[in-house]
């Protein structure tokens, strides 16, 4: 048995690992069991105590590409980073991507992926044309949306449970070349956001806000609003440079302070305030990729991701409460991102992204006390109708995620009988 973590560092336990090296490999006769990809999800969404983990990243091969209609074939465990590398150069890019490139083909799939377009190109599954699934009972099912239509819906968003996904077909977006033309504007209040949101939508395939969650009385709701599309321009691209934070802290930096610190000097650095601005994608698409395991800042105790979908009907008076609790509490986070969700319906029957506005907090784990602040959180998202995305979550109540994804009983009928996961055992026990 190996101890696993996820991105989040925080639960840790005991799993028997077996890797997955070829995608006719037959999968092992004894469960319970849950196909592992890079290990971006926060939580416990990819984590099985006590039971086995498949890991996928060797499968990593390329099946086909068509360079004319940006259509994709490889296998589920490779990364987006690495079809980026082979596609953009032909002026294609994954039409999604969420926060990091560093994330499997499977794992998109499994958690129904969002970036920061999802008001003009809606979640990864809307760009998928296919898989094929893998079943413990050694059983394939080719899925699309004209093809096992149910067991598409199914395992889109499905968190891993319905099998196996050993190779995906994509339909990649045409692409310029390797830059975003746009440009960042502070904001007081959070009337301000919606209203650069509105007025973006329609002109600026990527949207995003970062919130200075420290701020409080009037300055409440402050931040900088980032837009931009792609564009053809001949400068040079950047060189790609990684850092890598060498060694855990024992005790986190981020704390109160420093998190108010960086708040005030990063809303009012140069750069918050551009009428033209020009960025490679790469920092723009994927900021913290840059620093690779800058998860290990938080400590060794790890940390806590909250993102939760507020309605928009319901996000005008939600967020501010969420923000005046978040300043309350003392527990800064310095990674605030809000972000609007468009229209397009999600294909997966458990699909996170929906209509309305998302708010991504990180939070060192102080134990019960940020514990008690997330379930607060929580209480004001109830409340609002909303939900918590499972693919950042290591703490929400089963009562909590059966009224966010009330189609989760439907899921159960597509559940590999051999798969399961510690997420799910938590948010699917009784009350």
């Amino acid at each position: 048995m190996s101890t696993g973590v996820s991105w989040g560092r925080w639960p840790r336990y005991d799993q028997r690992l077996i890797p997955i090296t070829n995608r006719y490999q037959p999968l092992p006769p004894a469960g319970p069991m849950l196909v592992f990809g890079n290990g971006r999800s926060y939580g416990d969404v990819c984590l099985n105590a006590e039971g086995t983990l498949l890991t996928t990243r060797s499968l990593d091969r390329f099946i086909s590409f068509d360079a004319a209609s940006g259509v994709l074939e490889c296998e589920a465990g490779v990364l987006l980073s690495e079809i980026i590398a082979l596609t953009l150069p032909r002026g294609w890019l994954p039409a999604v991507t969420p926060g990091t490139a560093l994330v499997t083909v499977g794992g998109a799939i499994a958690n129904d992926v969002h970036g920061k377009n999802h008001h003009r190109a809606g979640s990864f599954g809307n760009h998928l044309l296919g898989f094929e699934l893998r079943r413990s009972s050694g059983e394939t099912l080719r899925c699309a949306p004209d093809q096992h239509a149910d067991w598409f819906a199914a395992t889109i968003g499905g968190l891993g449970l319905t099998g196996m996904i050993s190779t995906a077909r994509l339909q990649l977006r045409r692409v310029p070349g390797e830059w975003i033309a746009g440009d960042s504007q502070r904001f007081d209040n959070l009337q301000e956001f919606f209203a650069l949101a509105a007025q973006s939508d329609a002109a600026y395939e990527y949207t995003v806000a970062w919130l200075d969650c420290t701020a409080s009385g009037g300055k409440l709701g402050r931040g900088v609003f980032i837009r931009g599309n792609h564009v053809q321009h001949d400068a040079r691209p950047p060189r790609a440079r990684s850092l890598r934070l060498p060694l855990t802290p024992p005790l986190s930096p981020v704390t109160g302070l420093s998190v108010r610190l960086f708040n005030e000097l990063y809303f009012h650095r140069p750069a918050a305030q551009q009428a033209r601005a020009l960025w490679h994608y790469q920092p723009f698409l994927f900021p913290l990729d840059r620093l690779l395991d800058w998860n290990r800042l938080y400590g060794p105790r790890g940390f806590f991701q909250y993102q939760c979908l507020l309605p928009g009907t319901e996000a005008a008076t939600a967020l501010p409460e969420m923000l005046r609790r978040v300043a309350r509490s003392r527990q800064a986070s310095f990674l605030v991102v809000l972000k609007q969700f468009g229209n397009l319906p999600s294909l997966g029957l458990l699909s996170f992204a929906r209509p309305g506005v998302t708010l991504a907090l990180d939070f060192p784990n102080r134990g019960e006390p940020t514990l008690q602040l997330l379930e607060s959180l929580d209480v004001i998202t109830r409340a609002a109708g909303g939900a918590v995305y499972p693919a950042k979550d290591a703490r929400m109540a089963a009562q909590s995620f059966q009224q966010y994804f009330p189609a989760w009983r439907q899921l159960q009928d597509y559940i590999d009988p051999k798969f399961s996961s510690s997420f799910w055992r938590r948010v699917t026990r009784s009350w």
